[in-house]
């Protein structure tokens, strides 16, 4: 096998395992409608849905890969919609003839979503009993929803976004701030579908599939919706960066204490797939292709240098130890990447440079760092490629790879040397995977 050859199958394994965990997919493959009962198999469980025959259907969303959930509802639904409004990022829209799609910002929220979420809520209007809603939700719908309180303007969420995803905070403790800022999250847009029943369906794109974290959980209703954000951005260091208007809100709500429960309309939250779905599908095809696999790390988290410096070790050690090639390695998960340079990039470009510099001069080995929604930072790559000689071959070029950390500009290595993974959107949303192939 030669190294082009390699790189295929990666890429071959890659488009296959994510193209299993796409919403159009996952909505064929797990349900089903018989007569007036829709009837779901998740991962975990099992529900049925009645339609009562003078209720309507309504499907409304967010996120990246909501358009392509949406699109496996209207194949099942048809007529049945009443109508529908989805938020996605620019560009990931699918054929759909019933829902209406609205492209907006992610990661840092603009005025198309803020338009957009006006829209969907205004077809929430006049719900009763009788009618279903389902709401997908999948990465990016913490973004793409945006209805701030009373008192914060778009442009004051924005800066505070753009001042969050620069530091070290988590999925977590960034949702958990949009949560104390929105007027939808936590819960309450639940509070906007009833008496309705309420069917929210989601790819989960934080670690553990906490509903609650996944598009900052806006049909999950929280004891305290939002938490203390205040001393989320005090430990981050951002106060400095934040609008006074978020400052005063924040402030206002600590000393408020712990808000009342949101009333929430009835009905069920099921999680269709997430990272471990994902490897699943990498561990089948991996077996059709006879192909032993390596678990290196599928709950993967923490710093991006840190976790791309673990797999190549892993790697080498497997291999120190006579294991025979070919051999396949997989960690899925996100990690975080702290940016402090001016580049272009994403953390899996960044990964796959840390990678290749502790796989410097090892023959044979191939790894590709990708994200499964098909974007990797504010660039048009998912990922990136590494292997033993990437390092040498940037030297040649007169690119310098720790110039290029740095600066967080691994995409301008990665796109000199040819060692890019473009795949355009995917329909789904599972955080990244990385494969490693010895061969």
């Amino acid at each position: 096998m030669t190294g082009d050859e390699a790189r295929q199958l990666l890429a071959e394994i890659f488009a296959s395992a994510v193209a299993a965990v796409r919403g159009d997919c996952l909505i064929e493959a797990v349900s089903r409608l018989e007569g007036r009962r829709w009837i779901c198999r998740a991962p975990d469980r099992e529900i049925n849905v009645d339609l009562p025959q003078d209720g309507r259907v309504f499907v409304v969303g967010a996120g990246k890969a909501a358009a392509s959930m949406a699109k496996g509802l209207e194949t099942q639904f048809a007529e049945r919609i009443a109508g529908g409004c989805i938020i996605v990022k620019y560009g990931h829209t699918e054929a759909l003839e019933r829902i209406e799609q609205i492209e907006a910002g992610h990661p840092v929220p603009d005025s198309n979503g803020l338009a957009g979420t006006a829209r969907l809520l205004a077809m929430l209007e006049g719900l009763r009993a009788e009618d279903r809603v389902f709401v997908l939700l999948t990465g990016g719908a913490s973004a793409l929803l945006v209805a701030p309180v009373d008192g914060v303007t778009l442009s004051d969420k924005a800066a505070l976004t753009q001042a969050l995803l620069r530091s070290h905070a988590s999925i977590y403790e960034i949702n958990t701030v949009r949560k104390a800022l929105s007027r939808i999250k936590g819960g309450r847009l639940a509070e906007r579908i009833a008496p309705a029943q309420l069917i929210t369906l989601l790819i989960s794109d934080v670690p553990g599939g906490d509903v609650a974290t996944i598009g900052s959980g806006p049909t999950v209703c929280e004891p305290a919706p939002g938490g203390d954000a205040l001393a989320i951005l005090e430990r981050h260091g951002v106060v400095g960066q934040t609008p006074q208007s978020i400052l005063r809100h924040l402030a206002g709500q600590r000393e408020r204490g712990p808000a009342l429960p949101c009333a929430t309309a009835s009905g069920e939250t099921l999680v269709l797939a997430n990272s471990a779905a994902l490897v699943r599908e990498v561990d089948a095809l991996a077996a059709k292709a006879g192909l032993p696999v390596v678990h290196v790390d599928v709950a993967m988290a923490g710093g991006t240098h840190a976790a791309a410096r673990g797999f190549a070790q892993a790697m080498k050690a497997h291999l120190a130890q006579g294991n025979p090639r070919p051999c396949l390695f997989v960690s899925a998960g996100e990690t975080t990447l702290q940016v402090n340079g001016s580049g272009l990039g994403g953390r899996n470009q960044e990964f796959a440079l840390i990678a290749a510099q502790e796989l410097a001069g090892e023959e044979s080995i191939v790894v590709l760092a990708s994200g499964t929604d098909g974007t990797d930072g504010p660039t048009e790559a998912a990922g990136g490629y590494a292997d033993g000689t990437t390092c040498q071959r940037a030297a040649a070029s007169g690119l310098a790879i720790e110039q290029a950390l740095a600066d967080n500009d691994s995409h301008t290595v990665l796109s000199a040397l040819g060692d890019l993974h473009v795949t355009g959107p995917t329909g789904t949303n599972v955080m990244d995977l990385v494969l490693g192939l010895a061969f």
